[in-house]
């Protein structure tokens, strides 16, 4: 059991041990060295003990360095990725920013687009309304012949007054306010030339000899295709027709 100890007392010698127990030697053989070249020994042992030293010192350095290097590299790396996160997030945060704002962006267009034409159709049922009220007349006093200025009249009860202009100018060019004004080409009759002229039937069955039918009737087919009387001459201005 002793010996089995002491192999391992052995077996636990440390570099520094070893290191020391090399530079005793080598300090034994220089003073013999020294002895017999005639130099002082005490100089030889001092400067191998002072080696022993550091060769102990050297032995013990390693390691540490070595710990120290692995703990710079881990906190290098730490920092690089911290660093890359930090990057990524903001531009993450950045893309974000402006997808949200182009969402904001259309958000607010379509709401106001939603508005305006909330607005536009309001204007035109108003307007619709105060021609159906108008349409809905019937104290035109029922004549043989009317003058233009008798005709325009009667119309300026019936269209709407903001309407009224673009529906003159329709009809200053259809039948230049003849409400009995017939194509011989075509058939168009009426103020508003309506092709067939029977067409008119569906507002009156006076509708070849009462203006006021036939105003009712234009009317009501310039809201029914393009919306009011100045959407069918911006039509017109386009086409010569409408």
């Amino acid at each position: 059991m002793r010996t089995l100890l002491e192999g391992n007392r052995v077996s636990r010698i440390s570099v520094r041990g070893f290191a020391v127990a090399s530079a005793t030697a080598v300090t034994t053989v220089g003073a013999v060295v020294g002895v017999a070249a005639g130099s002082p020994a005490a100089a030889s042992n001092d400067n191998f003990e002072a080696t022993a030293a550091d060769t102990t010192l050297l032995a013990d350095i390693p390691a540490g360095q070595q710990a120290q290097v692995q703990t710079a590299s881990l906190t290098q790396q730490a920092d690089a990725q911290s660093a890359q996160a930090s990057a990524t997030a903001k531009k993450s945060a950045e893309e974000a920013a402006r997808v949200q704002a182009a969402e904001d962006a259309k958000a607010k267009k379509d709401a106001a687009d939603k508005d305006k034409a909330d607005k536009d159709a309001k204007a035109r049922d108003l307007e619709t309304q105060a021609a159906s009220r108008s349409a809905a007349r019937t104290d035109f006093a029922v004549k043989s012949s009317y003058s233009i200025d008798e005709v325009q009249a009667i119309a300026r009860q019936i269209v709407p007054a903001g309407q009224f202009q673009c529906f003159s100018h329709i009809v200053n060019n259809e039948s230049s306010w003849n409400f009995q004004a017939t194509n011989s080409g075509s058939g168009a009759y009426g103020l508003v030339q309506a092709l067939p002229g029977n067409k008119m039937a569906s507002a009156g069955d006076d509708w070849q000899t009462n203006p006021a039918t036939q105003i009712k009737w234009g009317l009501g087919y310039m809201n029914d295709r393009y919306g009011s009387p100045c959407g069918a001459w911006s039509f017109w201005q386009a086409h010569s027709w409408y």
